[in-house]
C-alpha cells in the first residue's frame, strides 16, 4: 500500500458528498500518483473524478475519467479495480440513453465477480432495470445485493442501493417499504457525512410522499433537497424539478407545474441527461393538456414516445403512447377510438402503470358512450368501466376518485341513477378528505379541479331528470368548496412572521426603487413564503360535512325570511338559475353563457373609464352608454324572468358572473343584495353570532391616498372612536376580535399569486397570508380599496382573494368594491354608509340605501355586499 492509496479511497467517498471539492482533491491525488507510479491509486483517483463528474452533470468527462480508470487498473494488473470502474461506466452509459447497452456490459462482468464486488454490480444492474421499467427484475437484483453489502458494512453503497430500491417500491405503491428504505438511507448518509446523497434521499422521500398523497410532507422534503442541490450545482436539480412538477399537477396547480416541467426539460437537455428527459416531457404534455394547449401536448408526448423507443424502454413508451392519445382526444383530433384506449389500457396495466390504466379506461368509456352509442360500443364501455371501478377501494386518493367516477358512469350506463349519484358522492368524500390534508389555502383551492368533473356528473344527472332542489344541491357540491372546510388557526410561526415583515419592507422599497434586484428579492421572498406555507402540516384543516348537509333548501327557508336566493348554475355552456324562496325552489334555464360573458366584461371596463373621466352613469359619453346597455341586457338575461318582485336578494354567482358588480343592474337598484360564493357559505354567515356582538370598531388607513385621512376621520367620528394608525402587524392585532373594521388603503389583486393580494399599509402590504393568522376575524369589514371585492376564480368557482379570505375565516360580511375607487368620491359614500351601519341597519340594506342616495355615482355602483346581510 502506498501513501496515496488511502487518500484516493477517501476521494471516492468525497465524490458522493461534495463532488465539486472532490474533483480538486482527486486531481491532486492523481498527479501525485503518476509521479510515484502508483497505478492503483491513480485508477481510484480517476474513478473519483468520474463519479464527481456524474454528479456535476458532465457525462462526457465522467466517461473519459472512468475509461482512464479502467485502462490504468489493467496496467496495474487489478481486475477488481477495473470492474469497479466498469460498474460505474455502465451507469453513465444508461444515463446517456443506452440502458440496454449498460445492462449487457454489466451482465458480461458478472461471471467474474464475487462477494462485495458482485453485490455492487447487481445493485447497478437493478438501477438499470429500474430505468427500463422492469421493477420485478430490479427487486430481484436488489435482494441479492443488499444482504452482501450489509455483511460487508459497505455503507456508502448500501445507502445508494436502499435509496434506489425505495424508488422501485414507490412505483409499485408499496409505500411503507419505500419509506423504510429511504429513512434507513437517510440515517446512513447523515452518519457518513454524505451531504449530496442525503439530498438525493430527501428528493426521493419527497417523491414518494407526493405519490401517496401527502403533499405538505412532499413539499418539505423537496425544499430540503432543492436547497442543497442548488448549493452544489448538481444534475439532480432536473430530477427535483420533475418531481415538483408532478406534485403540483396532483393538486391542480397546472401553470406552476408546467413552468417546473419546462425548466426541468431545459436543465436536463443542458446537462445531457437523456435517460430522464422523455419522462419530463410526459409531465409537460400533461400540464399543457390541462392548460388547454393541446397541440403542444401532442408534440411533447410524441417526442417522449420517440425517445423512449430509441432507449428501448417499452414500458415507458406505452405511457407516452397513452399521453399522445389523451392529448389528441383533448385536441379534438379524428380517429381517437375507444378500442385504442382499451388496448393501451391493457399495455399500461401490464407495465405497472395502474393509475394511467384506470384513466385510459375511463377516457375510452367516454368515447364509446358518445352521442347515441350502438349496443356494441355500450358493451365495450361497460367492460372498461367495470375494470376501472375496481380501483375505487385501493391506491392513492386520486386513483380512488377515478375509480368512483368510473363506477358512477357504469351505474348510470346501466340505468341506476340513484346508484350513480351515490358513487359520485363517495368520490367527492374521498376528495374532501384528501384536500383536508393539503393544509395550504391555495393547494386546496386548486385541487378542486379534480372535484369539478365529479360534481358536474351529478349536476348533469340532476338537470336531466331531477327537480330544482336536486339541481341546487348538486350545484352546491361543486362550488367554492375550499372556503367551507373547517379552519383551525395554525400555531404561531416565527419564521413566517419574520418573512412577512421582510416582504413588507422589500415591497415598500420596490414601489420607489428602479433597481431590478429589489423586485427580484420580492419575488424570491414570495416564493419562499408560499412554499413554506404549503409545506406546513395539513392538520390545521379538516372536512366539515355538516356544512353540506342534505335538505339545504329546507334549511335555508327560516334564514332567508322574505329574501330570495338566486344561485346561478353553468354546465356545458348553458346558464341556469335556481331561485329559493318560501322554502321552495324553482329552476329556470337562461340560455347560452357566451352573450352573458361578453356583457359582463364590458361592465368593469365602462366603470373604470367613467371613474377616470369623472362622468356619471347617466351621462352621454360612450362609456356611460356602454354601461347602460350592458346593464339592461344583463338584467334581461339574468333576472327579469325569475319573478323576484321587490324582495331583497341573495345572489350566488358562477363563472363570469363572479366579476359582476350587481348593483349596476336595474333590478338591483335600491334593493338589498348580498353576494356569496355559495349558499352553504351564506348560511354559515347567517347562522353566526347575533346582532350587536362585542368587540371594538377599528378604522384605519394606508399611505398614498389623498383623501384617506379625512375619510377615516369622518368614519371614526360616526362611531365615536379614534382612527387607528400603525403598520401591518399592529393592524392585524387591532382587527383580531373587532366588531367592525373599516380599512381605506390601496388594494392590489395578484392574479398570478392570489394569496399575495394585499392592502398597502404604512410599512407595506397586508396579505392574505397575514389575514390567515387572525384568531378571531372581524364580524363586518368595509374595504374602501380598489378592486378588493374581486377574487381570482379557479376551477369549481373556487375563489382566492381578500374578501373571500375574510369570509372563510368567519367574517360574516364584507363590503368591498369590484372596481377602482376614486379617493375623493369614496369619502362621502363611506361616511353615509357608516352612518346607516351605526344606526343599526344591516350591511346590504345600508349599502343599497347609500347607493340609491348617491344616484348615478359610479363609485357607489362598484361596491357589493359579500356574505350575509348583518349589522355590525
Amino acid at each position: 500500500m502506498t501513501t496515496t492509496e488511502d487518500p484516493a479511497r477517501a476521494a471516492l467517498v468525497l465524490a458522493e458528498a461534495d463532488p465539486g471539492r472532490a474533483v480538486t482533491v482527486a486531481a491532486e491525488l492523481a498527479a501525485c500518483a503518476r509521479e510515484r507510479g502508483d497505478l492503483a491509486a491513480l485508477s481510484r483517483a480517476e474513478r473519483a473524478m468520474g463519479i464527481a463528474a456524474v454528479h456535476l452533470d458532465d457525462l462526457a468527462t465522467a466517461a473519459r475519467h472512468l475509461r482512464a480508470a479502467i485502462r490504468t487498473a489493467g496496467r496495474a494488473g487489478s481486475p477488481e479495480l477495473a470492474a469497479e470502474a466498469r460498474i460505474r461506466m455502465a451507469f453513465v452509459t444508461s444515463m446517456r440513453g443506452r440502458p440496454r447497452q449498460a445492462l449487457a456490459d454489466l451482465e458480461a462482468l458478472l461471471p467474474g465477480l464475487h462477494g462485495e464486488l458482485r453485490a455492487r454490480a447487481d445493485a447497478q444492474r437493478a438501477a438499470v432495470f429500474n430505468h427500463l421499467g422492469r421493477h420485478a427484475d430490479a427487486l430481484a437484483a436488489y435482494r441479492q445485493a443488499v444482504p452482501v453489502l450489509r455483511r460487508a458494512h459497505d455503507h456508502v453503497w448500501l445507502q445508494r442501493v436502499l435509496s434506489n430500491r425505495g424508488i422501485v417500491y414507490g412505483y409499485r405503491h408499496e409505500f411503507a417499504a419505500a419509506e423504510a428504505d429511504f429513512h434507513e438511507a437517510e440515517e446512513l448518509c447523515a452518519a457518513l457525512g454524505l451531504d449530496l446523497s442525503l439530498a438525493v434521499v430527501r428528493l426521493n422521500l419527497g417523491w414518494v410522499r407526493g405519490v401517496r398523497g401527502d403533499v405538505p410532507g412532499a413539499l418539505r422534503y423537496l425544499d430540503l433537497a432543492e436547497s442543497r442541490f442548488r448549493d452544489l450545482g448538481t444534475h439532480q436539480l432536473g430530477w427535483l424539478l420533475s418531481d415538483r412538477s408532478e406534485l403540483l399537477l396532483s393538486v391542480g396547480l397546472t401553470a406552476e407545474a408546467r413552468a417546473a416541467a419546462e425548466e426541468a426539460v431545459a436543465e436536463l437537455r443542458r446537462r445531457r441527461r437523456a435517460i430522464v428527459l422523455p419522462e419530463v416531457r410526459l409531465l409537460l404534455a400533461r400540464a399543457a393538456t390541462l392548460e388547454g394547449d393541446h397541440e403542444h401536448a401532442v408534440e411533447a408526448a410524441r417526442r417522449a414516445a420517440r425517445e423512449f423507443g430509441a432507449q428501448q424502454r417499452p414500458e415507458w413508451r406505452s405511457l407516452a403512447a397513452f399521453a399522445v392519445l389523451r392529448s389528441r382526444l383533448a385536441a379534438g383530433h379524428a380517429g381517437v377510438s375507444a378500442a385504442r384506449f382499451a388496448a393501451i389500457a391493457g399495455e399500461l396495466a401490464e407495465a405497472g402503470w395502474t393509475a394511467a390504466s384506470v384513466e385510459a379506461r375511463l377516457l375510452g368509456a367516454r368515447v364509446a358512450l358518445g352521442a347515441s352509442p350502438a349496443p356494441a360500443a355500450r358493451a365495450r364501455a361497460l367492460d372498461l368501466l367495470t375494470v376501472a371501478a375496481r380501483f375505487r377501494q385501493r391506491g392513492p386518493a386520486l386513483s380512488r376518485v377515478r375509480g368512483w367516477h368510473a363506477e358512477a358512469l357504469r351505474r348510470l350506463t346501466l340505468g341506476d341513477r340513484a346508484g350513480a349519484a351515490a358513487a359520485v358522492r363517495r368520490g367527492l368524500r374521498v376528495l374532501d378528505e384528501h384536500r383536508a390534508a393539503l393544509g395550504a389555502t391555495d393547494l386546496r383551492a386548486h385541487s378542486a379541479e379534480f372535484r369539478v368533473e365529479l360534481a358536474e356528473l351529478g349536476l348533469r344527472m340532476a338537470l336531466d331528470r331531477g327537480g330544482p332542489a336536486r339541481v341546487f344541491a348538486w350545484a352546491e357540491q361543486g362550488r367554492a368548496s375550499h372556503l367551507l372546510m373547517r379552519r383551525v388557526r395554525p400555531p404561531d410561526d416565527p419564521w413566517l412572521a419574520g418573512r412577512l415583515a421582510e416582504l413588507r419592507a422589500v415591497a415598500a422599497e420596490a414601489r420607489t426603487s428602479r433597481d431590478p434586484s429589489v423586485t427580484e428579492r420580492q419575488a424570491a421572498l414570495e416564493r419562499r413564503i408560499r412554499d413554506h406555507t404549503r409545506a406546513r402540516s395539513g392538520e390545521t384543516r379538516a372536512p366539515d360535512r355538516a356544512r353540506r348537509a342534505p335538505g339545504v333548501v329546507r334549511s335555508l327557508a327560516p334564514l332567508l325570511g322574505d329574501r330570495v336566493l338566486v344561485e346561478f348554475v353553468l354546465l356545458d355552456g348553458a346558464l341556469h338559475a335556481v331561485t329559493v324562496a318560501g322554502g321552495r325552489a324553482r329552476l329556470t334555464t337562461l340560455g347560452p353563457v357566451g352573450p352573458v360573458r361578453d356583457l359582463v366584461e364590458r361592465v368593469p371596463f365602462a366603470l373604470r373609464r367613467l371613474a377616470r373621466s369623472g362622468d356619471a352613469r347617466d351621462g352621454s359619453s360612450a362609456a356611460a352608454r356602454m354601461l347602460r346597455h350592458a346593464a339592461a341586457r344583463l338584467d334581461a338575461l339574468l333576472l327579469a324572468r325569475l319573478g323576484l318582485g321587490e324582495r331583497p336578494l341573495v345572489v350566488v354567482p358562477t363563472g363570469p358572473l363572479q366579476a359582476l358588480p350587481w348593483p349596476v343592474l336595474p333590478s338591483c337598484a335600491g334593493r338589498p343584495v348580498a353576494v356569496s360564493p355559495s349558499a352553504a357559505l351564506w348560511r354559515e354567515a347567517a347562522l353566526g353570532p347575533g346582532h350587536g356582538g362585542g368587540g371594538p370598531v377599528v378604522v384605519a388607513s394606508g399611505p398614498g391616498l389623498p383623501g384617506a385621512a379625512a375619510e377615516v376621520a369622518e368614519v371614526a367620528a360616526v362611531h365615536g372612536v379614534t382612527p387607528f394608525e400603525g403598520g401591518a402587524e399592529e393592524t392585524l392585532a387591532a382587527l383580531d376580535g373587532a366588531r367592525l373594521a373599516h380599512l381605506a388603503a390601496h388594494g392590489r389583486v395578484n392574479t398570478a399569486n392570489p394569496l399575495f393580494s394585499a392592502l398597502h399599509l404604512a410599512d407595506g402590504p397586508l396579505t392574505v397570508y397575514d389575514l390567515e393568522r387572525l384568531r378571531v376575524p372581524p364580524r363586518l369589514v368595509v374595504l374602501a380599496a380598489c378592486e378588493s371585492g374581486r377574487s381570482v376564480v379557479r376551477a369549481g368557482d373556487e375563489l382566492l382573494g381578500l374578501s373571500t379570505t375574510f369570509l372563510a375565516l368567519g367574517t360574516r360580511c364584507v363590503v368591498a368594491s369590484m372596481v377602482p375607487v376614486p379617493d375623493a368620491r369614496a369619502r362621502p359614500l363611506m361616511t353615509a354608509l357608516h352612518g346607516r351601519l351605526a344606526a343599526g341597519l344591516p350591511a346590504a340594506t345600508a349599502l343599497a340605501r347609500t347607493q340609491q342616495e348617491a344616484g348615478d355615482d359610479v363609485t357607489a355602483a362598484g361596491f357589493v355586499c359579500i356574505g350575509a346581510d348583518v349589522s355590525p
